[in-house]
């Protein structure tokens, strides 16, 4: 991983500006996710809204589902309220790590967006939903195919089999739904899997959601 996604330990700060600077710099930290992804998560989940409901059910920043939440609260000690910015930021992290170390890249984003179950009936054929292909392709530009730096911290906790475990739900139809837009097919060299290709078949080229940390317009 390049220097600028190294990580280091977590800065504790907090401004009118940012208020979820050191939650998203503390979950960066303990899940070994950069913080770009955290907050590009974020951004296209709830736009930043900590009291945002999807219509699926799932609550606040990361739009957790709440029953994924009381899973990975226990098993992150983590607080009740899933609508607290700090608790839905480490537990939406913890999930994507979880998601990232069992599917990889870029079927933990569709596994995120859609939910496991239907993230893994596509590879065995089924066309994901198109709301999932363009979530993909909108989280594509700060992305970039890399993989998450470093090996997993002492104490880090892998999931069990996503059958086996009522955390991992169906989620498509969440609040991103409605900030997503469709453009041209993008290839990805190297890229040749007809599920991959799928993935990224959205439309045209997205728009970059985040310049360096900052958040560019919200996608509303």
């Amino acid at each position: 991983m390049t220097g600028a996604l190294a990580q280091s330990a977590p800065v504790s700060r907090k401004s009118a500006d940012d208020p979820y600077a050191a939650h998203i710099a503390e979950a960066s930290h303990r899940f070994r996710v950069p913080e770009r992804w955290i907050r590009a998560i974020m951004h296209l989940e709830s736009a930043r809204d900590a009291r945002a409901i999807s219509r699926k059910g799932a609550v606040g920043l990361m739009q957790i589902m709440p029953g994924t939440f009381a899973e990975l609260r226990l098993r992150h000690q983590l607080g009740r309220d899933p609508y607290d910015p700090h608790d839905n930021i480490l537990a939406g992290t913890a999930y994507l790590r979880e998601l990232y170390d069992r599917y990889g890249s870029p079927g933990f984003l569709a596994a995120y967006n859609a939910g496991p179950g239907r993230y893994e009936a596509s590879l065995k054929g089924r066309r994901l939903p198109a709301e999932t292909r363009d979530y993909v392709a909108k989280l594509r530009p700060f992305w970039g195919g890399g993989d998450v730096p470093g090996p997993l911290t002492a104490g880090y906790a892998k999931a069990v089999t996503w059958k086996a475990a009522p955390l991992f739900v169906e989620r498509s139809g969440s609040m991103a739904a409605s900030r997503l837009s469709s453009g041209d097919d993008a290839s990805v060299e190297g890229w040749s899997s007809p599920l991959v290709r799928e993935l990224f078949a959205a439309g045209s080229q997205p728009r970059r959601l985040f310049m360096g940390s900052d958040v560019a317009t919200s996608q509303r």
